[in-house]
């Protein structure tokens, strides 16, 4: 498949509606779960929990989902992996505890993430990549802003009466569901194929499983060690483990220090997702993949606003900060993604690259969705919380520009 010279392919578009559908039931159908927990009287600390549910399969799978998106065409594997988010959501309807649900829809998710970023660099040529990942990272946050808007339509009363309770709302995203799945028969086959050689390991199901796990462990290690891949996949670690936690500390904020219900709080968080489509937007405009490790000042603007919001009571403001996070926050975001993917597909490939780059950002979300529902649990309150975590963002990311520099510099020498 190819394109005119600085123009993305025809089947760049295709791959772009699959997986705007596809994230915008996922995101409608968080904000339908936290719903459902309200309404059986569990404590606010299981929320993230849902969260954790979601994404638990990303890390334990991580060895054997990207060697099997190599080995399919990347968009058949995307179909099929919506039809098992789907079988969560059926079970979520038929009574499932929704975590436990949320598991299930979380093993078609992290079969679909490196079938859809491993197409982006197969379909998109190197120069092209920031840019096409500037679209990616817009149609995802759209998918966000308009998940969480749709979300918040389906829990709002008006809706809840008209279609009988929750149940009603969880039927709805079925055909979301089912939209994306249909999308990726549009998909085109780049024909690549890499089918894992295991060798004399076939014979046994565990020597496959082992060999399986070295291969992904080596991997990991390769892209860790490289100067461009390492920088870019640490940064992208810290900040999908923060946007993660963000996600659920907005809404708790919101409920707490502005006392909006479920649904407004779910608006709220457009403003975040506005901020994204925008700081991608300029991101993919003005930014070469060679300037992409410049971009980590964004991210320690990122940490440095969110004690700010914190201290915030009124409306107006808020949406201003939330605005200007989520616009720094994909300024940084989508150039390092863009070279860590070129990285990736360079030393590995490149479904392999993102099952690493997910291993590691999921393990990131696990861990820090953990802690922050810890900390709801201890009774923490929500302003420290936000704090905390800007600190934490603001010190990591400016520890690894001071990195970035030295390394310009010769400083640091890395093989």
């Amino acid at each position: 498949m190819t394109a005119a010279p600085g123009r993305l392919p025809r089947g760049f578009g295709w791959l772009m509606g699959a997986q705007f559908a596809s994230a915008l039931a996922d995101n409608a159908l968080l904000i339908v779960a936290i719903a459902l927990l309200q309404a059986q009287g569990l404590p606010a600390w299981w929320a993230p929990l849902l969260k954790v549910g979601l994404i638990a399969a990303y890390v334990p799978l991580a060895p054997w989902v990207g060697p099997l998106a190599d080995a399919y065409a990347k968009g058949r594997v995307m179909a099929v992996m919506n039809l098992v988010k789907l079988t969560g959501l059926l079970a979520m309807l038929a009574g499932l505890h929704p975590v436990l649900a949320m598991v299930l829809v979380g093993l078609g998710a992290a079969g679909y993430a490196p079938a859809k970023y491993g197409l982006v660099t197969e379909l998109v040529p190197a120069p092209l990549l920031v840019r096409a990942n500037a679209w990616i990272e817009i149609t995802v946050v759209g998918a966000a802003l308009l998940g969480a808007g749709l979300g918040g339509l389906l829990v709002s009363a008006a809706w809840l009466g008209l279609v009988g309770g929750l149940q009603g709302s969880l039927a709805a995203l079925l055909a979301v569901y089912l939209l994306s799945s249909g999308l990726n028969a549009f998909i085109p086959d780049t024909g690549y194929r890499r089918v894992p050689d295991f060798g004399q390991a076939q014979r046994s199901c565990l020597c496959s499983c082992l060999c399986s796990c070295r291969q992904f462990w080596a991997a990991n290690l390769r892209l860790w060690r490289d100067a461009e891949g390492g920088l870019s996949l640490a940064a992208t670690t810290i900040f999908w483990g923060v946007g993660a936690t963000l996600q659920f500390a907005v809404l708790r904020w919101a409920q707490e220090r502005l006392a909006l219900p479920l649904d407004q709080a779910a608006y709220l968080q457009a403003a975040v997702a506005v901020g994204v489509v925008l700081g991608a937007w300029a991101a993919g405009r003005w930014v070469a993949l060679r300037h992409a490790p410049r971009m980590l000042w964004a991210g320690v603007a990122l940490g440095l606003l969110m004690p700010l919001l914190a201290q915030v009571q009124a409306l107006p403001m808020a949406a201003g900060l939330l605005l200007a996070v989520g616009m720094v926050g994909g300024a940084m975001v989508v150039p390092l993604n863009a070279l860590l993917q070129h990285r990736g597909h360079q030393l590995l490939a490149a479904g392999s690259s993102i099952a690493v780059q997910g291993f590691n950002e999921n393990l990131s979300v696990l861990v820090m969705l953990g802690v922050y529902a810890l900390c709801l649990h201890q009774g923490l309150d929500i302003v420290s919380l936000l704090c905390g975590l800007g600190l934490l963002v603001a010190t990591s990311l400016a520890a690894l520009l001071l990195r970035t520099r030295a390394l310009q510099l010769g400083v640091v020498r890395t093989g």
